[in-house]
């Protein structure tokens, strides 16, 4: 069963003029980022923010069928700290109502240069307002450093907020044009998750990267009002700082791939093959490779005319 519902491949006239323009394509391939139109009406951003309170009071429309071995899954007992959820889009309908809207999709696919956008992933956040709390801040790194499993070098990220989202919430900052550099010192440790990173070490990794490149760090932080979202390149460097508001901030961080993205086997340097969550998840292609396009977990998102698909 999936949770997302039956999508028309289509959008009306409103939606088309909040499309990216050329101008927008050409500036997310250059900067590696781009701030939307309101892409979700003041209403359909309540119901998320509902959906999400009905869900961290235990209310699921499905359960995983096994637990991932880095499933991100908060609980009441974890206490004040940042919370994230993996799998919204599966165990929530209501919230996969209004997150898999194929306007998403399309201006996603826009940005990415493809014709299909498929769900990835998505993790819903709480970054709590308490003062010093560690786990409000999220040292820089790229998602494509966890991955590795994916083919495809197109993937971005949606970052969907509840509510206006600015500097004092402790938004997402990027690092302006670092999805163009080139990576110098790769180690496997790369692809285990920020949480299990020192954050002093990856301010090493953002410093040198950089100097690689002879590039300056330009931190860019993402305002963005209800409604609206930022997207950013797979290999973007991106982190956000303390929520200083005295509320919540809240949103979900919605992962997206292309059409042609498939698993593939990436070899550590201890001989092991890296992983990702979906693998213990997802169907399996005829030649027992995990399938990124099972509908179940990865439901089509967004599909222009005439394109060919797997979901």
């Amino acid at each position: 069963m999936t949770a997302a519902p039956t999508l028309r491949f289509d959008l009306t006239d409103e939606e088309l003029a909040l499309l990216p323009d050329a101008d927008d394509v050409a500036f997310y391939a250059e900067h590696g980022w781009y701030l939307s139109k309101k892409l979700f009406t003041d209403e359909e951003v309540d119901r998320l923010a509902a959906a999400s309170e009905d869900y961290y009071a235990g209310e699921r429309s499905r359960a995983l069928p096994v637990r991932p071995p880095r499933l991100a899954a908060w609980q009441p007992s974890d206490g004040p700290v940042q919370r994230h959820n993996d799998y919204v889009h599966h165990e929530s309908d209501p919230i996969a109502r209004v997150l898999c809207k194929p306007l998403i999709g399309a201006v996603a696919a826009l940005l990415a240069g493809t014709d299909e956008i498929r769900v990835f992933q998505s993790t819903l956040i709480l970054k709590p307002a308490v003062a010093g709390e560690p786990s409000n801040i999220v040292p820089w790194h790229f998602d494509k450093h966890y991955w590795s499993t994916s083919t495809s070098e197109r993937m971005l990220t949606a970052f969907v907020p509840f509510h206006d989202c600015d500097e004092e919430m402790g938004t997402l900052t990027v690092v302006d044009g670092s999805h163009l550099w080139r990576e110098t010192g790769r180690q496997d440790s790369m692809t285990k998750h920020f949480a299990d990173r020192d954050k002093a070490d990856l301010e090493r990794v953002l410093a040198e990267n950089a100097a690689f490149n002879g590039a300056v760090i330009r931190k860019v932080p993402m305002i963005i009002p209800k409604g609206h979202m930022s997207f950013h390149h797979c290999r973007t460097y991106h982190g956000s700082g303390p929520n200083r508001s005295g509320r919540p901030r809240r949103a979900i961080s919605f992962h997206l791939q292309d059409g042609a993205n498939e698993y593939r086997d990436f070899a550590l340097s201890d001989g092991a093959t890296a992983a990702y969550n979906h693998d213990v998840l997802v169907r399996r292609l005829p030649d027992g490779r995990p399938d990124y396009a099972d509908p179940a977990f990865c439901p089509v998102l967004w599909r222009a005319d005439g394109a060919a698909g797997r979901g």
